[in-house]
């Protein structure tokens, strides 16, 4: 006769095989892994401890008695990624659909408290067809207590949600909430009303994927932050964005070992052109500046004319918000001034340092972008940046003009260190503008306007478009050269390493949403 302990131990199997644990060959094909393999993969070897892998579901409605799967459809546990503690749950698509009962969700709120008692990261891999039906109103009670904790848990703790199969309806909130959101490539998708709804109430026939897959929010809707090929690739990318994180809000970002060396990097001398209109990929500064290959951009495909990501500089983790000239001429826009708010506002959530390279024409002109807010959404990234105390570095490699100059971390708005390239432009417009404003009378009167024009506008260039005037009035810190960028900023990082930035006492301020 068996013993209790050896009939526990045979559920428990059971459980860790309940609804099949097993993807059919078209889902495999397509590089779908199960809610135990994704764990597998994602944690070191050995290292995970699974919680709640004798839970049942408690309804008695519709059949569903004669329906139990130990744990309920979600994998929950910790363990540890690269020796850090990490949280973690894994929803089970192979019971009922992956979809959230009561007891499912109080499986993930007990993890999610955990991690927040413990001050460890948070990890969910999503693979759910929303709430279960037959439960009711408390299934959508499980949500709503999964989306009260991301909201206490933000800010606390690093979040990150990676959506590997369908996200639907209310469950798409909980990502939405979370620090960072990665999707799988034509396996994925998320949308809070599916195109059987949308055809009824609006007639218009779109695909699962047209509507919400991985391609869809990382270019058009900005909601996913990194998109994977495969479920794998999926994995690696959350194990390499935890690299850049620290534990939790009262943690330090991780360093890696560095060896001082030659920082000195000529490739920076001829990266900007000597013509002010062509442009220059941003990204070849970046990589100039950072060590080796470990910048990770963020929203790679998303508002392209600003680029964000994090990178090493001297083994110290920091964050970089930089225009983009490749892409409309690095000028600000709605999209592009939401993406650096909140890359810069998590940044400061973590102790984070911040590394602002600028390179902007202004704000991007246009009915459209007045009507659909630019103003509130422009001073979204302003905010952002004035609210920051964390090490606030800049530098200006071109343009900074207009309002941009202010928005873009300048001295004004609190940044620690600024610094300008020669090449740098620190005006109230470009100098063609300028000069047709300035000397609209002269040129009008001349013989020949349009040289009148060049001889103005190389007049204002000379003594307006400089770095120079701003350093004299300090607000430029030091004008230098490209090829010492990268020594000047391990070195600026470095001092600014403990530095204490005291706010006005308040509840928290109220960010143009």
């Amino acid at each position: 006769m068996k013993s209790k302990k050896q009939i526990l131990r045979e559920k428990l199997e059971a459980g860790k095989l309940g609804g099949g644990q097993v993807r059919n060959e078209t889902q495999h094909k397509k590089g779908k892994l199960t809610a135990r393999e994704r764990i597998t993969l994602l944690m070191d070897p050995g290292s995970f401890e699974e919680i709640g892998a004798l839970v049942l579901h408690r309804t008695k409605d519709f059949g569903m008695e004669n329906q139990q799967f130990y744990g309920d459809g979600v994998i929950t546990g910790y363990g540890t990624v690269n020796g850090r503690p990490v949280y973690v749950f894994a929803q089970d698509f192979t019971v009922f659909g992956g979809a959230l009962s009561e007891t499912h969700a109080e499986k993930i709120c007990k993890i999610m408290d955990l991690a927040m008692k413990t001050g460890a990261p948070m990890i969910g891999l999503n693979d759910s067809g929303g709430a279960r039906i037959q439960e009711g109103v408390r299934s959508l009670g499980g949500y709503a207590d999964i989306f009260y904790r991301n909201v206490l848990s933000s800010g606390v703790i690093p979040q990150i949600s990676a959506i590997m199969g369908p996200c639907a309806g209310g469950a798409v909130y909980s990502p939405a909430i979370t620090d960072f959101t990665l999707m799988v490539e034509h396996t994925s998708y998320m949308f809070v009303t599916g195109p059987n709804v949308v055809k009824t109430v609006t007639n218009e026939e779109v695909s699962f994927e047209a509507l919400g897959g991985a391609s869809t929010h990382s270019t058009k809707s900005g909601v996913t932050h990194l998109t994977a090929a495969n479920d794998m690739e999926c994995i690696l990318q959350v194990k390499k964005l935890l690299s850049y994180l620290p534990q939790n809000c009262e943690d330090l970002t991780p360093k890696e070992a560095y060896t001082p060396a030659d920082e000195t990097r000529e490739e920076l001398e001829t990266i900007v052109p000597e013509s002010p209109n062509q442009p220059y990929d941003i990204r070849d500064v970046i990589y100039g500046i950072c060590d080796g290959d470990s910048f990770f951009e963020i929203h790679r495909d998303y508002a392209e004319n600003i680029v964000v990501g994090f990178a090493r500089l001297g083994g110290r983790s920091i964050g970089i918000v930089a225009n983009q000239p490749m892409s409309l001429a690095g000028v600000l826009d709605i999209d592009s001034s939401k993406k650096g708010a909140r890359f810069t506002r998590f940044c400061d959530c973590f102790n984070i340092p911040l590394l602002v390279l600028v390179d902007v024409p202004g704000f991007l002109p246009g009915t459209d972008q007045e009507w659909n807010g630019i103003i509130t959404n422009g001073a979204k990234l302003l905010y952002a940046l004035s609210e920051a105390t964390v090490p606030r570095v800049t530098v200006i490699t071109r343009k900074a003009y207009g309002g941009a100059y202010d928005v873009m971390n300048s001295k004004h708005i609190g940044a620690d260190m600024n610094y300008a390239w020669p090449t740098a432009e620190i005006a109230v417009m470009g100098a063609k503008g300028a000069s047709e404003i300035i000397f609209k009378k002269e040129i009008s009167e001349a013989a020949d306007p349009a040289k009148k024009l060049l001889e103005k506008e190389a007049e204002y260039a000379e003594k307006f478009a400089t770095p120079y005037l701003a350093a004299e009035r300090g607000f430029i810190d030091e004008v230098i050269e490209p090829r010492d960028t990268r020594k000047k900023l391990i070195k600026c990082f470095a001092i600014l390493e403990n530095k204490v930035a005291k706010r006005p006492r308040k509840k928290h301020g109220n960010i143009p949403l």
